[in-house]
């Protein structure tokens, strides 16, 4: 039986991993009370209790824990952004080369990714990979997410039975350019310097689309469409949540996958400029997904067990 301790269970991407467990017959979970859910002492015990230990905190709260966790036989998956740029934490995207999947199999530290910067990093890690964009390729990134990503207060607002007209439109927020993935995008990528990121919150709950639109003529490998397709197909080719798909309706709806740990990838565009897009579910392979599934490949399960 698998011991698994969520720190921070409380919060979205917990609850959703708490989900996530209860449904299987290979875990057991280590609770704290209220009374000693924020007891450095007992949550170091139950860190150390565990083989497993989601952290689902604040990035100073990540930290603290991650302090706590030295010594631990645990393999530690951190959902904060505290350690996604740190040394000696694997980054969870196995999909991204065999290097990255090799790294979560191994690692006793790992950092989940951001939701947008799964987007947008499935898009633009293989167009530097392969050759195709150069590292100071002038990216820029839209993305539209549902209001779950706004955490417990957002919800809050967004579900109030009365709640500010304004919520009824999409919000264009990190009006500074500074948005906390921005690191984690830049640094994975191998990037110059970081996007230009314009994200959206909007009225749905979950869900997600990440769009990054290039000019062909500014690429090292002027591809057309159809060529950058397929060369997305092989890179991702045998991945289980990973997909390279087409949108027939004319569309690209951003909260069709809900509930899963699929991400979708679409190639469109013209002879002149192409728009890559991502789409998945910001709780799912965006958050807790992801970290049940990084969690599945480093213990040697079978990476999609309560996926």
């Amino acid at each position: 039986m698998i011991k698994v301790f969520i720190d921070g269970g409380a919060g979205t991407t917990g609850l959703k991993i708490v989900e996530r467990m209860r449904a299987r017959e290979d875990v057991t979970l280590i609770t704290l009370d209220e009374e000693h859910r924020k007891d450095p002492a007992s949550r170091k015990e139950a860190i150390h209790a565990a083989d497993a230990v989601f952290l689902c905190l604040p990035d100073d709260a990540a930290k603290e824990a991650a302090v706590l966790a030295e010594g631990a036989r645990a393999v530690v998956i951190d959902a904060s952004t505290a350690h996604r740029t740190a040394e000696g934490w694997a980054y969870g995207f196995p999909e991204l080369s065999p290097s990255h999947r090799k790294a979560v199999q191994s690692s006793k530290r790992i950092a989940n990714p951001g939701c947008y910067a799964s987007g947008f990093i499935s898009l633009v890690y293989p167009l530097i990979a392969h050759g195709i964009a150069a590292k100071d390729y002038p990216f820029v990134c839209h993305a539209v997410s549902g209001y779950t990503g706004a955490g417990k207060k957002g919800i809050a607002e967004y579900e109030a039975e009365e709640r500010d007209r304004a919520l009824d439109s999409p919000r264009l927020y990190a009006l500074g350019l500074r948005h906390k993935h921005l690191p984690e995008m830049q640094k994975v990528c191998a990037l110059s310097h970081p996007p230009v990121f314009t994200p959206y919150i909007c009225d749905f709950p979950c869900g997600m689309t990440v769009h990054v639109p290039l000019y062909r003529s500014l690429l090292q490998k002027k591809l057309t469409v159809g060529e950058l397709t397929e060369l997305f197909r092989e890179h991702y080719a045998g991945c289980r949540f990973v997909k390279v798909t087409q949108e027939e309706t004319g569309f690209l709806a951003a909260n069709t996958l809900e509930g899963t740990n699929l991400l979708q990838v679409f190639v469109n565009g013209n002879d002149e400029q192409l728009l890559l897009s991502a789409r998945l579910d910001n709780l799912g392979k965006g958050a807790s997904g992801a970290a049940v599934q990084n969690m599945n490949i480093a213990l040697g399960l079978d990476e999609g067990l309560s996926l």
